[in-house]
């Protein structure tokens, strides 16, 4: 049985652990600890090394789902992650401060991967922060020469996850 590998990465509370738990048809491994860092003022509990979960695609491909942590400290585990990933899932939080800043920063830790690969970037929380409006995010992509697809979403919306993974596929088929 072939299996594929997907790599979901981006900032703290960006929703890569939900939007795993949407699509896998397992029970998600996780490595969530209680927060007592800054991240403990959004949110209980964090990521500190990986999300694991698996979807099966109608030819019985096995999709296998790994999610990063989102804290620059845990960084060397997203090379870990991306190693042998045929794609990654770059999620930006609409609500941070400086949202394309954050998408700046998994693009350029990701560009040697990016380069031989591709990404889709997904925006949650774009009800409760409508700016930066997609057209930005746009904006800010081709200033820096580049052409990825950007949905909003919310992670916890099963469709709205799988328009990310069925286009990254599409981009993978195409390239």
């Amino acid at each position: 049985m072939a299996e594929l590998k997907i790599v979901f990465t981006g900032c703290v509370s960006a929703g890569k652990t939900a939007a795993i738990t949407t699509i896998s048809e397992i029970p998600i491994i996780t490595t969530d600890v209680k927060a007592t860092d800054e991240v403990a003022s959004d949110k209980e509990t964090t990521t500190i090394a990986m999300d694991y979960g698996e979807v099966t695609l109608e030819d019985g491909v096995v999709m296998k789902l790994y999610g990063t942590p989102g804290q620059e400290r845990f960084q060397y585990m997203w090379e870990i992650l991306a190693n042998g990933a045929l794609g990654i899932i770059i999620l930006v939080d609409n609500r941070r401060k400086d949202p394309i800043s954050d998408l700046a920063l998994y693009l350029d830790n990701f560009k040697r991967f990016i380069d031989n690969s591709t990404v889709v970037i997904g925006v949650t929380h774009s009800d409760l922060a409508a700016r930066p409006g997609i057209e930005l995010y746009h904006d800010y992509l081709m200033s820096r020469e580049m052409c990825f697809p950007v949905f909003q979403i919310d992670a916890r919306s099963r469709a709205d996850v799988v328009v990310l993974v069925e286009s990254l596929v599409a981009m993978l088929e195409v390239a």
